[in-house]
């Protein structure tokens, strides 16, 4: 295998299969070589400069390079296209190539012209960079991350948020949005950027740097930051997900079923059930109306939610401009940690879960209030055994 493609050696194999020559005019193969010079010329003409080498550069371009490279080391190609060279080319003198030349082996870009049918190179379409080629082998290139529980409950919280429409997806833009902490979507994966090295400048004058990325399967990849980039922009379902902000609740858009301003409440039970009872102080239910909340708990002690039992509201919070389903799914995912896990059954006999009573003190439901408001709640999470918000 030569390293650099020879266009000339391709024609020659094929000349074996091509019509015979006409008589009195050039061969088959010198109309190949000074049609495939013209496109080089019509590329100067378009771009004002020689087509140039560097996986930076599309592949039309790199096979110009190339093929330009070739024509001028041939004393036979030279002379026939002499008379045609308009642009020094095949000197170099007045169009010198900016960068040397590069190695393009033969199995490489034959396997990017593969399969195309196109009569010329110029009608390719979705052909890939050499650099988008080793992109998604580093992306497909992973192994099992042998400390992936310390992971886990990252991405279970992800996929609750995304759920709870706390976080989003958003089409990935640019290169910038890649940094350490951060959750994307890629190759049917949600990956977590765990690490990020020394930023370095590669051969070409561009800034990279190397990323040790874990995925929800268990497994992990040390990629190039370029090569996740160009991943997450050839994959048609790749995705940022966005952090989790208390902004959207706060929108003043309504949804189907929602208003634009609501209560917060926090009831605790006057239920005699020594289970119930023993926990009064700190034992709440935690939710979210739109509507009265003196109607909201009317008939309480018929309301297996309310353990069958007469509450008294130990809180009020009125905001307006919210989302309340948001707010109420961020809220009760704060405080998972002291949800009260019971199981009653209602008048018929029908079991029931209550799903919105949590073992917290009054003052921390006023702070994780306060944090909704100012937007800081999302650095906080609800530690039970020291009972208070600690940072994540």
């Amino acid at each position: 295998m030569t390293d650099d493609l020879d266009l000339d050696e391709l024609a020659a194999d094929l000349a074996d299969f091509a019509p015979q020559d006409k008589k009195g005019g050039p061969s088959l193969r010198e109309e190949r070589i000074i049609a495939g010079f013209e496109e080089i010329q019509r590329f100067v003409e378009t771009h004002g400069r020689a087509p140039a080498h560097g996986e930076s550069n599309d592949i039309f371009e790199r096979l110009y390079a190339v093929r330009l490279d070739r024509l001028r080391g041939l004393e036979e190609c030279r002379s026939l296209l002499a008379p045609l060279d308009t642009h020094g080319l095949l000197a170099g003198a007045t169009m010198p190539v900016p960068e040397p030349v590069e190695s393009i082996d033969d199995d490489e870009l034959l396997a990017e012209l593969e399969g195309m049918g196109a009569p010329d190179i110029t009608e390719l379409r979705h052909v890939r960079t050499a650099a988008d080629k080793r992109a998604a082998e580093e992306i497909a290139n992973r192994t099992p991350c042998k400390d992936f529980d310390q992971f886990k409950p990252l991405f279970v919280q992800v996929k609750k948020d995304l759920d709870a429409g706390i976080r989003q997806t958003r089409r990935f833009q640019t290169m910038a949005e890649i940094k350490q902490g951060e959750f994307f979507i890629v190759g049917g994966q949600i990956a977590y950027v765990a690490e990020s090295g020394k930023e370095f400048v590669t051969e070409y004058d561009r800034r990279d740097s190397r990323l040790r990325v874990i995925y929800d399967n268990g497994t992990e990849s040390d990629v190039l930051l370029r090569s996740l980039q160009r991943a997450l922009h050839r994959d048609e379902a790749g995705r940022r997900i966005t952090d989790p902000t208390a902004g959207p609740l706060f929108s003043g858009e309504s949804e189907d079923g929602d208003l634009a301003s609501g209560t917060i409440y926090v009831l605790r039970t006057k239920s005699n059930d020594p289970s119930f009872a023993q926990h009064r102080d700190v034992l709440h239910k935690i939710g979210v109306t739109g509507g009265d909340v003196a109607k909201r708990i009317a008939n309480a002690n018929l309301d297996p939610t309310f353990l069958l039992a007469d509450v008294e509201v130990a809180a009020t919070y009125r905001l307006s401009n919210i989302n309340r389903t948001k707010l109420e799914n961020l809220i009760h995912r704060i405080f998972d940690p002291a949800r009260l896990e019971i199981q009653i059954k209602d008048r018929f006999g029908n079991p029931v879960i209550p799903r919105e009573w949590f073992l917290v003190p009054l003052f921390v439901v006023d702070e994780a209030v306060d944090r909704i408001k100012d937007g800081t709640i999302t650095n906080y999470a609800y530690d039970p055994k020291k009972a208070r918000l600690v940072l994540r």
